[in-house]
């Protein structure tokens, strides 16, 4: 899939910073070998460089690593998944692909491994990550990293204007307290929240919202409920939070702008990633220590975080697929946190998949900030039942069907204007709810037959 995915088309981007990093073209390599074909992310690079003294040491198993950036590793994991060539053993495949590409049968359920696998202790991955991991009842990938979304904050700007911020804040408290920091120090903006036009870009935290207050994209039936009031609702109160209160340049901001933005005092506030802390809180980090961690802001719903994870999946045509699956059970196993740990630094252990990472010392020290409210927004993402009517599909930050990124991105492109003033999101909303009825139609019609 081409385009960023749920969690971010920045944070993937600024993820993907290393590009240039690459692996050989995934040839056979001999019966003791695989392919991996992987995202190009810290985390992965840290797996790449830790494989062969660790793994390969321990079984003999030879992996063979193509490493590309995001949007290009999408594109060819779908050329090669769909092909079913069997080139490539292994995928680095997210919660947004998992149920479409098991649909499709271009993955191989990992039910057999897990229970032949004891040590792997399948119970112990985060039960949010379990489901949005699986289709039809069976598993599909196991996590090697995840995360959810929630408010960062400016603890020491809080307590200056004499503001307490709530565990649980509402949209409307986050919106009154832009109101109140905004400006509490020279240029700096109330709350930074992502502007930039992209599916995984503002539509990430904006659908979010959107559950919170009510709306959906599609109802149960198929439905498009794009202009419906709801909907309507929470992006108009999105645009005026952030042409309000928000940072400099909104329209162009993504992940990588706020993030750059908080670290650099731009800004009081901003809802995001979780993942956003580990960059917050590392040595040499301006605003370290100075942040506090609360959950996603509500409106109607007891949650709003969003989930993402980047997991790994065998390829259905693979022949060595007892071979793929110890590397999965490595990679994705309870001692893999231990191993970067203690090799590469504790700010460096792909979090939140396992229940397990949260009882390490080590890393709890290291994460003392936002270890437990991170943990806390994943296990309250609920990809089956974000907002308050049923839906079609599953996805909290997304709508789990191969069409969504075309019409999500042809949405954001009109919101991002109306944030610049170019148009109003009445019009925005009233052109998207036209390319959302395109796409119920076909599932309409699918359901008619």
């Amino acid at each position: 899939m081409a385009g960023a995915v749920a969690l971010t088309g920045g944070l993937v981007a600024s993820l993907s910073a290393c590009a240039g990093w690459g692996g050989g073209g995934g040839g056979d390599g001999g019966a003791n070998s695989i392919n991996v074909l992987m995202v190009n992310n810290p985390q992965m690079i840290d797996l790449q460089q830790l494989t062969a003294a660790n793994f390969t040491k321990q079984t003999g198993i030879t992996v063979n690593f193509t490493v590309l950036p995001e949007n290009d590793v999408r594109d060819k994991i779908s050329q090669e998944f769909s092909s079913q060539a069997g080139q490539y053993d292994i995928a680095t495949v997210s919660n947004f692909e998992i149920p479409i590409y098991a649909k499709a049968k271009w993955l191989s359920p990992l039910d057999p491994f897990i229970a032949k696998d004891a040590a792997f202790d399948q119970a112990d991955i985060l039960k949010p990550m379990q489901v949005s991991l699986s289709s039809d009842g069976k598993v599909y990938g196991e996590p090697f990293y995840g995360e959810s979304s929630f408010l960062m904050y400016r603890k020491d700007i809080m307590q200056q204007k004499g503001i307490t911020m709530p565990a649980k804040p509402t949209w409307q408290e986050v919106a009154d307290i832009a109101a109140k920091v905004d400006g509490a120090q020279p240029g700096m903006a109330g709350i930074c929240l992502r502007g930039q036009p992209g599916w995984g870009q503002i539509f990430a935290p904006l659908t979010t919202v959107v559950n919170t207050f009510g709306g959906t994209w599609f109802e149960k039936d198929w439905t498009p409920g794009v202009n419906a009031p709801p909907f309507k609702e929470a992006v108009n109160f999105y645009v005026n939070l952030v042409k309000a209160h928000g940072e400099k340049g909104a329209p162009q901001a993504g992940f990588t702008e706020c993030l750059n933005n908080l670290t650099q005092g731009n800004v009081a506030m901003w809802y995001d990633a979780t993942s956003a802390a580990g960059s917050l809180e590392a040595e040499g980090s301006p605003v370290k220590g100075k942040l506090g961690y609360v959950a996603a802001p509500v409106v109607k719903t007891k949650s709003s975080g969003w989930l993402y994870a980047w997991s790994w999946g065998i390829q259905a045509a693979s022949t060595k697929q007892e071979n793929a699956w110890k590397f999965i059970s490595w990679a994705s196993g309870k001692d893999y946190e231990n191993l970067v740990g203690s090799k590469l630094g504790w700010s460096r252990v792909p979090a939140g998949k396992r229940a397990s990472t949260y009882e390490i010392p080590e890393y709890l020290k290291a994460a003392s900030a936002f270890a437990g409210p991170t943990k806390a927004a994943i296990e309250a993402a609920d990809p089956t039942n974000p907002g308050v009517q049923p839906r079609p599909a599953d996805g909290i930050q997304f709508i789990d069907i191969p069409e969504f990124p075309d019409l999500g991105t042809q949405v954001s492109q009109d919101v991002s204007a109306a944030i610049a003033g170019q148009t109003t999101v009445d019009d925005a909303l009233n052109k998207g709810q036209r390319i959302a009825e395109d796409v119920a139609e076909r599932y309409q019609s699918r359901e008619k037959k």
